[in-house]
């Protein structure tokens, strides 16, 4: 068995659907002015019946993934609902596969979302992921922009 692997390298500001249907939109864009050969696949494609999503992920990094720090900043309809950080490569004892990546290697990693079994009401949810290789946040390594619209509750 084999697979196709291509990348697509990204125009800042042009959004990408990771997917589409009758209950999810989602789509991304990235913060900074520079093309990133990258991409993200999502299913299901669905909020109801709480689904674990199953995350996909390619990258080619611009620089060495010792340390890395990400940030979600999440807004409902508006309204900052939440900040979240957490230290997913420290450079020791790492347990997740984007830990040790070199600049300009292919890192290609499948993985659950697992706070998709939260029942997230209708409406616009505004989503920005910021990586950093540094603990001041001051040098960052990718930054995304998700957009997710929510089409009806899932309640």
């Amino acid at each position: 068995m084999f697979g196709l692997l291509f990348f697509i390298l990204f125009t800042p500001g042009v959004s990408e659907f990771i997917c589409t249907s009758s209950d999810l939109e989602m789509s991304y864009t990235f913060c900074d002015s520079t093309a990133h050969a990258f991409m993200f696949n999502l299913t299901p494609c669905s909020t109801r019946n709480k689904p674990v999503w199953k995350a996909a992920l390619t990258w080619i990094p611009r620089s060495d993934i010792h340390f890395l720090k990400v940030v979600f900043n999440v807004w409902y309809d508006g309204a900052k609902a939440l900040l979240w950080k957490e230290l997913l490569c420290s450079g020791a004892d790492d347990e997740y596969s984007v830990c040790g990546t070199l600049k300009g290697e292919t890192l290609v990693s499948a993985f659950d979302i697992k706070g998709s079994r939260i029942a997230f009401p209708k409406g616009n949810y505004s989503i920005v992921l910021e990586g950093f290789s540094d603990d001041s946040e001051n040098n960052m390594l990718i930054c995304l922009n998700f957009t997710m619209i929510v089409k009806q509750d899932a309640f």
